[in-house]
């Protein structure tokens, strides 16, 4: 599994030592990181965010912090739309396990127990990151999907609906009170704006959203 060049790691501890040791880990596996000493400052940085995350990415977000503790940020973290995009995998001493397994049940992506193992940790950051990658790519094809059913004209949206429900151009455009021909003219072009070249094409661009 080779994460995308550009993901990104948040590092969220308030031990200067884990922090260095974990940045140390993953520039070894070539990932990006970036460290934050407690949820406060982390969630600084997410409150100046002005667009949703464009790149894949996971949080590593240790449970006990002094202030505001990771399960707090955590909490603040599933109030915002662009959530999914961001894997949580908790940092957990032995005490804190029973709180991390609840956290995942609540949507975290998962939890490592300090001392944790390197190998067993890159693993699922980078399962997270895979994760993160397929949730980003979902929404650009549906914000794309959007923008091209955005482009489409009334009369092409009510050819596209009978189309998709497998009418043939004669009873589109009884239906329509139009031509055939004028049927064909929108079909066609609801086809080049969509980006397909079949009705089965397109029924599946429409349910994939």
């Amino acid at each position: 599994m080779t994460p995308h060049p550009d993901a990104r790691i948040y590092l969220v501890d308030d031990d200067a030592g884990v922090r260095e040791a974990l940045s140390w880990l993953l520039r070894t596996r070539r990932l990006l990181s970036v460290g934050f000493d407690s949820a406060e400052a982390f969630l600084a940085e997410v409150q100046g965010w002005r667009a949703e995350p464009d790149v894949p990415c996971c949080l590593l977000l240790d449970v006990r912090m002094p202030g505001m503790s990771g399960l707090a940020l955590f909490d603040h973290l599933l109030t915002q739309p662009w959530q999914a995009l961001m894997p949580v995998i908790f940092l957990s001493g032995h005490a804190d396990v029973p709180t991390a397994v609840d956290a995942v049940k609540r949507g975290a992506f998962d939890f490592c127990e300090k001392p944790f193992s390197d190998n067993a940790l890159v693993d699922r950051i980078e399962q997270a990151l895979a994760q993160s990658a397929q949730v980003l790519a979902q929404r650009t094809a549906r914000r794309s999907l959007q923008q091209r059913l955005d482009s489409l004209t009334d009369r092409e949206r009510d050819v596209m609906r009978l189309v998709v429900d497998g009418l043939p151009n004669k009873l589109v455009a009884d239906q329509l009170n139009i031509s055939v021909r004028t049927v064909e003219v929108h079909r066609s072009r609801v086809f080049d704006k969509m980006g397909v070249k079949s009705a089965v094409e397109l029924a599946n661009a429409l349910r994939a959203s």
